[in-house]
């Protein structure tokens, strides 16, 4: 019945579900520019359909509370891509409250109760290995910690659909840094904003008062309201929940500014006392505390410095061991950047040097360093509390395109554990970064290839039939001097990716232009202004040329990455490679991780053949062995 732009619908539906003893009754009226749903006798979930491409709707469970916090569903219009789940709460009754909902919108036929959600894998391309959340949105890991024999990996988390948008703490824990556990969100988005990036820490010390050994997280609540401001939440259950602290922010920026974000908190022992380093704009922050609360001003870094032009996202600090000597340590600063890739949207570099509890001193600053020199390796961060091991993870994406990849059920993947090191080389310290040995339980059969040394293609494709397009390659490759030794993946759909060194250039290079689905679009980082300061770098002497032969400038996906194989030892002649291959990601690793390349392909049938080839002389391959991988 329509009365005064009052609309009111109703229906009955009886459950199947076992705990349901009552029928719900389920109304839905729109008022203005309001549709109002109220349940009796609620089930666990109002399940939401979303349409991707549609504008935001605010949808908020309304109890009442202060607390009670609107999300943004992109609620579907004319067509559904797929359901997400909406918690009732526990109440006999539970109202639901829309705003910007058509009232002729397809969701509101299409809206169901239930007590479960079905997260049973609908994505093609979603990874068989690689960490993903089972449904939603996932970019940056951060919070990462260890404890009791368990690894937390906290991630930027949209429950509400898979695009960007409702930051909360997604939450998984895992004791093997391989199979994971998914538990639910561990912080959500709440009045003050959303849940950006952050770290935990255990404080053996019970230097915030809330009991030794708990789990203390920093993170950066945003909106527009309050701008980006640090605030604190503690954990007592060994990370599973976190309770805000009543007297958040616990930092804000003293000079108003707007990117301030990202906290990573560590313990300095000299100084018997926490730090934190904040991303602020365009270079970061130091502060300190004794207690996780109050923090003071120490000093700032990496203003002008590495790649430019750049916004600084997700910073760490720590110390490694040089070449293993743990009487010789450097700190180094990891720095995520966007944009800034060397080739196009967002990357991760790093900077060596000293700490002496006031400054951080990098003597070679203003020297590129990247840490993986693929295109979707980004957010990188460490775990705390692992001792003397350095473990990192990364979300495997790349701002220019990461909303538009091929995926409904879930968007976003994290990059295998690795581990980090320093070594030096000519009087400068570099961080190498290989997949972290626990990966390597993953290898359920190995194919062993005979020793070959190859003058024109050799096809390996009934070696790794069966293998459901996950599985590593292994091997060591010596290149004619002055040629081309390659590895060729692809499918029976001719679609491929080639990874190659180059000893006349002296690069190793991963080409994924005819790796499968490429044409994404552009997002963010217009290239002429990218090529614009790419040539004023290059004229300056600061950064290569890119390799523009190997790169389509329409396209920010379909493009080919490479390395200078100069970050490997003088005099190489043979190099070790590690290739992980999985339903969307390629992940390279040479001589230990001395060169990691990560790259994400989407092939529209799982690539089954393996080939070496080589150009412009002979090359050797040995010890090849193709391993199959499954969780």
């Amino acid at each position: 019945m329509r009365t005064n732009n009052f609309i009111k619908a109703s229906c009955l539906l009886l459950m199947a579900s076992a705990s349901s003893a009552f029928a719900q009754k389920m109304s839905i009226e729109h008022k203005g520019d309001t549709t109002v749903i109220k349940v009796e006798n609620p089930t666990k979930y109002l399940l939401l359909p979303v349409q991707e491409e549609k504008d935001e709707a605010q949808v908020l469970l309304d109890t009442g509370s202060k607390d009670d916090t609107w999300m943004d569903v992109r609620l579907a219009q004319n067509g559904a891509d797929y359901y997400v789940p909406f918690a009732l709460g526990k109440g006999k009754t539970a109202t639901v409250k829309i705003l910007g909902l058509k009232k002729d919108a397809l969701a509101v036929n299409l809206m169901k109760l239930n007590d479960t959600f079905d997260t049973t894998n609908t994505d093609y391309y979603r990874p068989s290995y690689h960490f993903t959340p089972l449904y939603g949105w996932m970019n940056d890991p951060n919070g990462m910690v260890y404890k009791d024999g368990e690894y937390h990996l906290y991630f930027q988390y949209n429950p509400y659909g898979s695009k960007w948008g409702n930051m909360h703490w997604g939450h998984a824990v895992s004791k093997d840094l391989v199979h994971w556990e998914h538990l639910a969100p561990a912080i959500a988005r709440d009045n003050m904003g959303h849940i950006f990036s952050g770290s935990s820490v255990v404080d053996k010390r019970n230097t915030a008062g809330y009991g030794k050994d708990a789990i203390i997280a920093l993170y950066t609540s945003a909106s527009d309201k309050n701008g980006q401001i640090q605030c604190m939440a503690y954990s007592t259950d060994n990370g599973r929940t976190f309770t805000k602290y009543e007297g958040n922010p616990v930092l804000t920026p003293f000079d108003g500014l707007k990117d301030f974000r990202d906290p990573k908190v560590f313990w300095y022992e000299k100084g018997k006392c926490w730090y934190m380093i904040v991303s602020a704009d365009k270079e970061t922050r130091f502060y300190k505390s004794k207690n996780l609360k109050k923090w003071d001003y120490v000093s700032a870094f990496g203003k002008s410095m590495g790649q430019q032009p750049c916004q600084y996202e997700c910073p760490d600090f720590f110390q490694l061991p040089v070449n293993g000597d743990k009487k010789n340590k450097k700190w180094v600063m990891i720095m995520n950047i966007n944009p800034g890739c060397w080739f196009g949207g967002s990357a991760t570099e790093y900077f060596v040097g000293d700490f002496d509890g006031k400054n951080f001193i990098c003597p070679d600053a203003n020297d590129v360093k990247w840490l993986d020199w693929g295109k979707d390796h980004y957010a990188t961060v460490t775990f705390s509390n692992t001792g003397d091991r350095v473990l990192a993870m990364t979300w495997m994406s790349n701002w220019q395109y990461a909303n538009l990849t091929p995926f409904k059920q879930n968007r976003g993947a994290n990059g295998l554990p690795r581990e980090l090191k320093l070594y030096e080389k000519n009087g400068k310290y570099y961080v190498s970064e290989d997949v972290a040995p626990e990966v390597y339980a993953l290898r359920k059969d190995t194919k062993d290839i005979a020793d070959a040394t190859v003058a024109d293609a050799k096809e390996l494709k009934s070696a790794v039939a069966n293998m459901e397009g996950a599985f590593e390659i292994e091997a060591d490759v010596t290149p004619d001097a002055n040629g081309i030794a390659g590895i060729e993946i692809s499918n029976n759909k001719r679609e491929r990716t080639l990874i190659y060194f180059d000893m006349k250039q002296g690069k190793v290079v991963m080409d994924r232009t005819e790796s499968g689905l490429t044409d994404f679009g552009k997002q963010a980082s217009p290239h002429d202004i990218e090529l614009a300061w790419d040539k004023q770098l290059v004229a300056e002497g600061k950064q290569p040329a890119r390799i523009t032969n190997s790169i389509n400038y329409k396209n920010d996906f379909s493009l080919a990455t490479w390395a200078p194989l100069t970050l490997c030892e003088d005099g190489k002649t043979t190099y070790h490679v590690d290739i992980f291959v999985d339903k969307s990601s390629i992940e390279l690793f040479v001589d230990g991780g001395r060169i990691a390349m990560t790259n994400l392909v989407f092939p529209v049938e799982p690539y089954e053949n393996v080939k070496l080839y080589s150009k412009g002389g002979k090359a050797e391959y040995k010890n090849v062995k193709l391993h199959k991988i499954a969780l």
